[in-house]
């Protein structure tokens, strides 16, 4: 029998692997699934630019793939979640509020008592991901980079701004309601009001727009559709 292909899934932090890695597993259930966490945002990492983010992702495949003897042609594709982190929003919606002493999203814009540090902050992200979502290929894997907006607590709990301890809590329960029904996972993930469906590339040009990227919105679904199509052909 024919080794399982890899699905290489990066994540931000140990939360979104605790929340997503088991209804992952069972979504990519005839490939070997691996939760890469990165510690933070790799998008807005201080000496990342446009310039070096698709090395930067490519170099963690490779030291995965080194330690553990696998080549390129042993993954299947590699799949990138990321927050948003309102990073789209018009300098306009960075909102001085010098009682914030951590970023706060809201309804009207991010609260921040260092604007022009939020506002160089989401060139830099915005930029690496023009750059990212436009790679389709890493390493001669198959790569695509997908969104949670604000971020992924918004997207699977609706809270925006969670503490460590709560989105600990919040992973744990989201993972023990679905562990044991797949479908159900799918059908919150793909059929609610924050699920974007339909062309890779309009998803995108969605979550550009107006305020969209600190509403709630993601474009997974469309990773999880494309998965179930390619079982059922």
């Amino acid at each position: 029998m024919a080794r399982r292909k890899i699905v290489f899934v990066i994540v931000e932090g140990a939360s979104d692997d605790t929340a997503l890695g088991i209804s992952l597993n069972q979504v990519f259930d005839k490939e070997s699934v691996y939760i890469h966490i990165m510690h933070g945002d790799i998008t807005t990492r201080t000496g990342v630019d446009s310039q070096n983010i698709v090395s930067k992702v490519g170099n963690e495949v490779k030291a995965y793939a080194a330690a553990n003897h696998y080549k390129a042609t042993d993954f299947k594709q590699i799949i990138h979640i990321v927050d948003t982190d309102a990073a789209y929003l018009s300098d306009d919606k960075i909102l001085e509020d010098l009682a914030c002493m951590e970023l706060s999203y809201q309804d009207d814009g991010i609260h921040t008592n260092n604007v022009g540090k939020v506002i160089d902050r989401n060139k830099q992200k915005t930029d690496n991901l023009y750059r990212l979502r436009g790679c389709g290929n890493i390493w001669n894997i198959q790569y695509r980079v997908y969104y949670m907006s604000c971020n992924l607590d918004h997207v699977l709990y609706d809270k925006r701004n969670s503490t460590d301890e709560e989105k600990e809590n919040d992973a744990y329960a989201f993972a023990k309601k679905y562990k044991d029904n797949v479908n159900a996972f799918l059908e919150y993930m793909c059929e609610s009001s924050f699920s974007v469906k339909g062309d890779f590339k309009d998803s995108w040009q969605f979550i550009e727009k107006d305020m969209h990227s600190i509403e709630r919105h993601t474009n997974l679904p469309i990773c999880l559709l494309e998965e179930i199509k390619d079982k059922e052909s």
